[in-house]
């Protein structure tokens, strides 16, 4: 908790912004002349004063500035508004040092008239030291704290202990029995240590209530969240979307609920006219003191937008989540001239400049009643560069009426969609143009020769194979969802995966690939190797050994999955009494990289995990520590994969000239291959460290690779039902 929010404290003013800023740079004699200077105006806001006073009381100049409390009373004589003149009043007496008669007889006049009729008045007038008047700091603050303090009520400990609930009082030994949340006891606390470190909470209070009783508190949240998050932010200030989970989950709402709750919660506060949404993530939601209606937000965000990108931005959010706004004419109006005016410009380079004013024209289409198609097939049909252009639309929906009006613009669209479905980056996207590529007849066999190409260029597009694979086994009606195709991809997918789990550009596809495996005791799996015959269940075992995100408990799963299908497998693996040792061929450029992967896991990844486990056990309870178990699976991980990679070094082989020969497809050739259409295409076999199917660089172990070993010039092959003819082999080294 930051503290409580003092209602004075939201508005910041130009005194207090300087004040602010010199306490932050610690330059106190400057302090001191600017609240000489600011003594002596002839009018005071009372708001402002008491905020510059709560950042002195806050400092580190709380003390020193103590003995100059008093000249405050000259601004205190002039404020009007009777709240904002007891605030001043009651942080006169919490920072001043001086202990004058003058404060004396002011604190003392101030609790006779508020709080004279309470039980133990006078006692309490003794304990706060207003009776002996030696020494009475924070005199008006101890005495409403004493008088806040009564069986059931709660208060806050600044110290780290956190909210607590009074147990019991005794004014006579000037005890309070406090339980607070931090402390599995109940802790006796005197009445000059609370004095020291606890506020008063009143009952209605976000944190009284949520450590009194959270489950009220649930039940109300869950029937009006906003009311909720209003008591969280009006209490405890502006928080980010971060802390708002800290304060609520597992407290307030169960943690197995959150996610729905925050949804629903978060699309209702952004149309709440009382709470500021953040526009990033770590900015912070705000709660302000009066509504401001969403055509007010509309046109001051206008007012704020000097590029067209801003433009754009601001009108598609605001009308999707507040279309009703389009009801207020004026505000239409000045909506279509910004709009109309951003057209009229020109940026550059003119992908960019198209892509903005396609925006534009599919917004101003929403704005105006009598929308033109015309002017959206104007700037589709002469399109060049479509994916550049595609890239440049920022808002996914605006990108998808973009293919939309090339589906209904375009004679050349089938072209293009194949062209897009598999690089253009978001499912939804990629779900819309498979949908119409396999709804038309014209495109169906062109669709599925591109299906069928990717699975020898999975590296190129890996997201792109990821989202087919998925409909594939999701029981949809597409292409090659035939038992023996989907081994074929299946094959594709453990390659896929061995390839983007050592790239960090890929590591959440790598994470969401291995969780697609495991999902619900390796479904997928299952179903896909059901009467696959051994030679499959053989290479399939084989590509998940080189997987390192998979542990050697998954593998062993893999296995007896194999084994149940084909039992041959047990009787094999039992009846051989050792693995053979197989060379793994490699440059000495890849055994360097190899080498220096070792490295890094050694010296760099696992020194840095240990430090995130030591990290995760201090955050307490390690059954129910997310982190800790997230940090020991990371490790189990990087272990496996330097030891694997210990294994492979051992068995590495540096390529050498001599190795290599030109009279027969070996490690180190490159090959020329001519397929049944005339089209040569060279090959580079290497081992799989070096493997780059992008620029054709294949492993020696990758089928394609081992069905042309050993063949020489003019011999002829067949892979996957396509003929290849061997034209020329050669040396890579």
């Amino acid at each position: 908790m930051n503290g409580i929010v003092h209602p004075y404290l939201a508005k910041l003013m130009s005194y207090l912004e300087e004040f602010q800023l010199l306490v932050e740079s610690q330059t106190y004699p400057r302090l001191l002349t600017l609240w000489e200077e600011y003594c002596l105006a002839d009018t005071v806001d009372g708001e402002e004063l008491v905020a510059i006073l709560q950042t002195f009381k806050d400092s580190i100049f709380a003390s020193i500035f103590g003995q100059y409390a008093e000249s405050t009373l000259t601004l205190w004589d002039n404020i009007e508004d009777q709240k904002c003149a007891d605030a001043v009043l009651r942080l006169v007496l919490d920072l001043q040092t001086t202990n004058t008669p003058l404060l004396a007889d002011l604190a003392t006049d101030f609790l006779t008239k508020q709080y004279s009729s309470l039980p133990n008045f006078n006692e309490k007038m003794r304990i706060i030291g207003l009776r002996s008047r030696q020494t009475f700091h924070g005199a008006i603050s101890n005495f409403e704290l004493l008088s806040h303090m009564d069986k059931g009520k709660f208060v806050f400990h600044k110290g780290g202990w956190g909210v607590g609930e009074i147990i019991d009082i005794s004014i006579l030994r000037e005890h309070a029995l406090i339980e607070f949340e931090g402390i599995t006891t109940p802790k006796d606390v005197s009445f000059q240590n609370a004095f020291n470190n606890i506020i008063p909470l009143p009952s209605e209070h976000f944190l009284s209530r949520r450590f009194g009783n959270p489950d009220v508190l649930e039940e109300e949240g869950k029937k009006d969240p906003l009311f909720l998050i209003h008591l969280l932010l009006g209490d405890l200030g502006s928080k980010t979307a971060i802390e708002i989970k800290e304060e609520l989950c597992d407290l307030v709402i169960r943690e197995e609920e959150w996610s729905k709750w925050w949804q629903l919660t978060r699309s209702k506060i952004k149309k709440d006219t009382k709470i500021k949404s953040p526009k990033k993530s770590r900015e912070r939601f705000v709660l302000r003191k009066e509504e401001v209606p969403h055509e007010q937000s509309f046109l001051e965000a206008l007012k704020h937008v000097n590029t067209r990108e801003g433009l754009i931005q601001t009108t598609y959010h605001f009308l999707r989540d507040f279309p009703e706004v389009l009801k207020n004419s004026e505000l239409r109006q000045n909506l279509q001239d910004h709009l109309e005016e951003a057209l009229k410009k020109e940026e550059t380079p003119p992908e960019y400049d198209l892509a903005h004013k396609i925006e534009l024209t599919f917004l101003l289409d929403e704005v105006i009643s009598t929308p033109s198609p015309e002017a959206i097939a104007e700037l589709i049909k002469p399109l060049e560069k479509v994916d550049e252009v595609l890239g440049h639309i920022n808002i996914v929906a605006l990108k998808k009426r973009t293919l939309v009006a090339i589906r209904e613009y375009r004679e050349d669209w089938i072209a293009l969609f194949l062209h897009l479905l598999f690089s253009i980056p978001q499912n939804t996207l990629r779900d819309y143009l498979f949908k119409e590529l396999h709804a038309d007849e014209g495109s169906k066999e062109l669709l599925n020769q591109k299906i069928l190409d990717l699975l020898n260029k999975v590296s190129l597009f890996p997201e792109g194979f990821f989202w087919y694979f998925q409909k594939l086994v999701s029981g949809e009606d597409v292409p090659y969802s035939d038992s023996e195709h989907q081994r074929l991809f299946l094959e594709a997918f453990m390659i896929l995966l061995h390839y983007v789990e050592h790239s960090a550009e890929y590591r959440d596809l790598a994470k969401k690939m291995h969780n697609l495996l495991k999902a619900k005791r390796y479904t997928v799996v299952r179903a896909i190797i059901n009467g696959a015959s051994v030679a499959y269940l053989k290479e399939f075992l084989l590509l998940a050994s080189k997987c390192f995100l998979l542990s050697k408990n998954e593998a062993r799963i893999l296995r007896s999955l194999s084994e149940v299908v084909q039992p041959s497998l047990r009787e094999t693996a039992k009846d051989k009494p050792a693995e053979e040792v197989k060379t793994i061929w490699t440059t000495q450029e890849g055994f360097q990289k190899l080498q220096e992967r070792c490295r890094q896991l050694g010296t760099v990844e696992i020194v840095a995990n240990a430090k995130e486990i030591a990290a995760a056990r201090e955050h307490g309870d390690l059954r129910e520590n997310a982190e800790y178990k997230i940090a020991l699976e990371r490790r189990s991980h990087l272990q496996t994969e330097l030891k694997n990679l210990s294994q492979q070094l051992n068995q590495a082989q540096i390529l050498t000239k001599h190795d290599i020969t030109s009279d027969e497809v070996c490690v180190g050739a490159i090959v020329s291959l001519l397929d049944a259409e005339g089209k040569k295409i060279a090959f580079t076999l290497l081992g799989p460290w070096e493997a780059d199917p992008e620029n054709n660089i294949l492993s020696f172990q990758s089928k394609f690779a081992q069905a042309m070993m050993g063949l020489s010039k003019a011999e002829a092959f067949e892979f996957q039902g396509k003929r290849y003819i061997v034209q020329d082999i050669k040396s890579y080294l």
